[in-house]
């Protein structure tokens, strides 16, 4: 037996025979190429991965990086466009609008795992149709069955059933949901609707296996903490409100960067940048939640992090007149700046004792307070002027906007005072005002638990101070506000909402009185309102739709049911390490679409004749 000296003797010299190239190829991994890593921040906690039930900006970056839907969003096109995802097309769209055939992509895989025994499993239409009918589900009360609520044949049918039962019954056919093969399905609506492939973009409809379900779900059915996809990423570390990390999905179809450049000029340095790298080609997502904005500035700034959202509060620390600061620029730091298709609002319960209601003197109170709300300085203190006054419910770059709309909740804190004494709301010696029936006047006003949050509520505060009406302030942690909220608990808040889809419908239907529980945040039911919301979905994108959604929006006002505010700058920040990075306005993230260049080889500008 030879000794181990020896035994090494002899595998050097065995070594040495070998062509150079086969010892670098059985050489340990140092010689493997470097795990690509991006890092990124949320500045708020996460409330967990179900596709069904997760309804905040921040688990949806992580719900469309694990899931697929059948369409999605060209990386480039502005204003954007709808593509094919899961799907081999765009559907084939009967001439009425009202039968879809959409072709599934072969060979889609979901992760293994041990719902398939360990093994991956091939996605099919079957899927969709399972994860479409779970919206519906009442144990799991999603709050996104609006998107299908009245426009599939059939499907509201079976919810119907479900609710009384308190179950759904999931092997039940549904008339407008036929499957003709595992990988082709149709769809009949019950009215024509030619934005339907936005629907299926959104993150809601992304398919999730039954199996998955049934072995991980919840008492609800619901699969938060188990994210199985087929999407670019995997789950691979999670420490709730602290830490993500998600890995490349090695078995995702092959996918090669192909995006041809639009208008804006640096789209060629992107193009030039990404043009045939592998989708993705970054191999690692490390996320890490930072609630406080300067724990957040400070891991941009030393290095820390790739790419940074930065809020209006932190905007002069890194922009000059909305564009980046020059000490930045030296450095090679990016900037991809956008007014972000969302509007930030003011609502009051509609069915609190104290705000709700449609009696003349609980509409004084809402108008008066609407009036006595000074938006534009709210803009220049909280957010630093990164943001944009709206008067209308549809904010630019989505359909339907009108930049021409007045509304008639103007600021003005004298007619407010006015028209609180007009209907009794009398005030005591005190100063503070009492109800019409002489009980106290009091105001809770919720907010998020950082310095943001705090902001807020003392820009309130002083409206309400101006009014001689008390306010309080109930600080909460930003998953709690959505529970309560969806419940009709909360009295009064600020909201904000980004587009799911860039048409106005997606925001019109934030006051539509069956959205109650879902996204109609303010219990508002007005039954004109709904009538005309409903007559809207009817119709394609058009003159006629426009003016009934100026009726809407007026109804609104006249109500009191909530106050528009604006639409906020999006500043994002890229290190100079960063390939192919630009905000989208619809996509939650583009994780999927950047580069990492490790190498630290600076790209060469953009040369004039691109520019022009």
């Amino acid at each position: 037996m030879k000794s181990p000296w020896m035994r090494r003797v002899a595998l050097l010299a065995c070594l040495a025979t070998l062509p150079l190239a086969a010892v670098a190829a059985d050489a340990p991994s140092a010689a493997a190429a470097p795990v690509k890593t991006l890092r990124y921040i949320l500045p708020a906690a996460e409330t967990g991965f179900d596709p069904a039930t997760a309804r905040d900006l921040y688990s949806n970056h992580i719900t469309q990086a694990v899931f697929d839907t059948l369409y999605t969003y060209d990386y480039l096109a502005r204003p954007v466009k709808v593509v094919p995802g899961a799907a081999a097309a765009m559907p084939e769209v009967s001439a009425d609008g009202k039968t879809y055939t959409i072709r599934l992509k072969k060979g889609i895989l979901f992760t293994p795992d041990a719902a398939f025994g360990g093994k991956g499993r091939e996605l099919t239409m079957a899927d969709y149709v399972y994860s479409w009918k779970r919206l519906f589900d009442p144990r799991l009360a999603s709050p996104h069955s609006w998107l299908f609520e009245g426009k599939v044949v059939g499907l509201d049918d079976l919810a119907k059933e479900a609710a009384k039962a308190n179950k759904l019954d999931f092997n039940k056919k549904v008339a407008g949901l036929e499957i003709l093969d595992p990988y082709t399905l149709r769809i009949t609506l019950t009215k024509t609707d030619f934005n339907f492939p936005m629907i299926l973009a959104y993150v809601p409809t992304a398919a999730v296996a039954r199996e998955v379900v049934d072995k991980y779900g919840d008492v609800k059915g619901e699969v938060g903490s188990n994210p199985v996809g087929t999407g670019y990423y995997t789950l691979g570390e999670w420490t709730r409100g602290n830490r993500i990390v998600l890995n490349r999905n090695p078995q995702h179809l092959p996918e090669t960067w192909n995006f041809m450049a639009g208008d804006d000029p640096d789209d060629q340095r992107i193009v030039r940048q990404m043009q045939g790298k592998r989708i993705p080609a970054i191999d690692r997502i490390e996320i890490s939640v930072m609630i406080e904005d300067q724990s957040r500035w400070l891991s941009f700034q030393s290095g820390g992090t790739d790419v940074f959202w930065l809020d209006g509060p932190l905007a002069p620390k890194a922009l000059l007149n909305g564009k980046l600061r020059p000490e930045l620029a030296e450095k090679g730091v990016q900037l991809s700046r956008l007014l972000d298709p969302e509007i930030s609002y003011y609502y009051w319960n509609m069915e609190d004792p104290t705000l709700g209601g449609f009696s003349k003197e609980k509409i004084a109170l809402r108008r008066a307070i609407a009036m006595a709300h000074n938006i534009d300085e709210e803009i220049r203190i909280i957010w630093n002027g990164q943001a944009k006054r709206l008067d209308y419910p549809i904010p630019p770059g989505v359909v339907g906007y009108d930049p021409h709309y007045k509304s008639l909740l103007q600021y003005d804190p004298v007619l407010a005072n006015k028209l609180l004494d007009k209907f009794g709301y009398k005030k005591g010696a005190d100063g503070w005002r009492t109800l019409p029936d002489g009980k106290p006047l009091l105001i809770r006003y919720a907010s998020r638990n950082e310095a943001n949050g705090v902001l807020q509520a003392e820009m309130w505060r002083k409206t309400y101070n101006s009014l001689g009406i008390r306010m309080e302030n109930d600080r909460m942690i930003f998953s709690d506000i959505l529970k309560t909220e969806k419940q009709c608990k909360m009295q009064t808040r600020t909201a904000p909402w980004l587009a799911d889809y860039p048409d106005g419908d997606n925001f019109m239907q934030l006051f539509y009185g069956p959205n109650t529980h879902q996204n109609n945040n303010g219990c508002y039911q007005d039954p004109e309102y709904d009538k005309w919301y409903a007559a809207s979905q009817a119709m394609p994108a058009s003159p006629e739709r426009d003016e009934l959604f100026h009726k809407m929006a007026r109804r609104l006002e006249v109500n009191a049911g909530a106050l528009i505010g604006y639409a906020r700058y999006r500043n994002m920040l890229a290190q100079k390490s960063v390939q192919g990075y630009k905000k989208h306005p619809i996509l939650f993230q583009e994780w999927a679409y950047m580069d990492i260049d490790s190498t630290g080889t600076p790209v060469a500008p953009v040369a004039d004749s691109a520019k022009k």
